[in-house]
């Protein structure tokens, strides 16, 4: 039984390693931190995957450990800012596929980081609210009041900023 679900996991995994890049690299926007972030998550997983109680919640189970990772890796990012004297610039890097797109996401970053993650898992990964629920620990209706409030705020933020252009 253990064995069936660790090579479940592991397909899972493969399957999906593209979509996890994608997801670390929409929190952190480094290249470097979103590859340590997933392989973190995927060790993570592997060493924890008898802890899983339901077989077909391996999604949600895996999208929270690498949401964790990327929360993680953000908070040290953090610390190391205000211990040192501040990010050095380092040069905008694009990854092939995962380019910004414009205001949407500028927009999207001046969001609080939990109703970031929210909205980019409901419409860039497509989960439903009741993952994002197990995912991010939240009730079903916190999920549903930050998701609005977050689209309804970030529909202003891009109306003020094409007030601005215009």
């Amino acid at each position: 039984m253990k064995q069936l679900l660790y090579e479940r996991l592991i397909q899972y995994i493969l399957e999906n390693q593209n979509r996890f890049y994608r997801v670390a690299y929409s929190y952190t926007r480094h290249q470097e931190d979103a590859l340590d972030v997933v392989q973190s998550a995927v060790c993570k997983a592997l060493e924890a995957y008898e802890s899983i109680k339901n077989e077909d919640a391996i999604r949600t189970w895996f999208y929270r450990i690498l949401i964790n990772e990327c929360l993680t890796v953000l908070k040290k990012r953090k610390r190391f800012w205000l211990a040192g004297d501040g990010p050095e610039q380092e040069e905008a890097y694009y990854e092939k596929g995962y380019e910004q797109t414009g205001d949407i996401e500028r927009e999207l970053d001046r969001l609080d980081l939990d109703v970031q993650g929210i909205i980019k898992l409901r419409f860039f990964e497509e989960l439903s609210l009741q993952e994002i629920s197990s995912i991010t620990g939240l009730k079903l209706n916190t999920v549903k009041t930050k998701l609005y409030r977050g689209l309804k705020e970030l529909k202003e933020n891009i109306q003020e900023a094409d007030l601005w252009v215009n």
